[in-house]
């Protein structure tokens, strides 16, 4: 799914279906390339699990499909919460060195 989200391209398409479903031609059409080209891109999206693709009459219609990107968020919020207790931990010392030294309160810092 990273690879999937690691191009701008696929990124873009993604953004235009959490708007509507679209057709391969109406993904395509913001871009300068081919309609193949934007089927590789719509197949790597598709194999990632994030998008569905169905036929409607003669139209290949591109739906996004949000369980992968949530189990993804989930999975990134773990290393979210990690980073922000360290970087606590991090301002705290900061402030307790400053404290001890005697240095005035930088600007923005709480009293």
């Amino acid at each position: 799914m990273f690879h999937a989200l690691g191009d701008a391209t696929r990124r873009s398409m993604l953004a235009a279906l959490t708007e509507r479903e679209q057709t391969v031609s109406e993904l395509a059409e913001p871009f300068a390339m081919s309609l193949a080209a934007a089927s590789k891109h719509i197949k790597v999206l598709e194999k990632a699990g994030l998008i569905r693709r169905e036929v409607r009459w003669r139209e290949r219609v591109c739906y996004l499909n949000p369980g992968p990107l949530a189990r993804a968020h989930e999975w990134l919020a773990q290393y979210e919460r990690f980073w922000n207790r360290r970087l606590d931990a991090l301002e705290s010392l900061l402030r307790d060195a400053d404290e001890a030294s005697g240095a005035p309160q930088r600007e923005g810092d709480d009293p």
